[in-house]
């Protein structure tokens, strides 16, 4: 399967238990295929980074005014459209991952739906931000995403 940018995906639960990392949001609530992950590219490595989505906006926007409050801005998430709704997308909780743990990508009567270009550009203002911020010290990412590329990088390594 063809991963692409910009584009959401579901994941294998393969995935969670190979990571084994607490502070990542847990998937299949309940029988669902929940939550939507949002994929996004850094490099030209087979590795690509997830963005987890909530369609819990009111409580992700009252966050976001606590933390605006507190702090004057909030860079770890961002309320953008997908499927002509507001979703919540969780910088704050984003991972590495490689192809062999992503289930399938997620379709609107089978027809897959990239996120609007607008949402794309404020996601990624701000994944470029928290990097650059965890470059200097400042980690605002939950899961300890630096232990989980590394069992990915050897995953990738042992496969070749």
């Amino acid at each position: 399967m063809e991963i692409k940018q910009g584009y959401v995906y579901h994941i294998k639960e393969d995935y969670f238990k190979f990571v084994n990392d607490e502070k990542l949001m847990r998937n299949h609530e309940g029988n669902s295929t929940r939550p939507n992950y949002f994929c996004i590219k850094l490099d030209n490595s087979d590795i690509m980074w997830f963005i987890p989505m909530s369609s819990k906006v009111d409580k992700y926007k009252d966050i976001i005014e606590n933390k605006v409050r507190k702090y004057k801005k909030c860079d770890t998430i961002v309320i953008g459209n997908y499927r002509g709704r507001e979703h919540a997308f969780l910088i704050q909780n984003m991972f590495p991952i490689i192809s062999k743990y992503i289930d399938h990508i997620d379709t609107v009567n089978g027809k897959a739906l990239q996120v609007p270009s607008e949402t794309r550009r404020l996601i990624m203002d701000k994944v470029n931000k928290i990097f650059r911020l965890k470059e200097n010290g400042i980690d605002l990412i939950f899961p300890n995403v630096d232990r989980i590329k590394k069992l990915l990088l050897n995953e990738l390594i042992e496969k070749k």
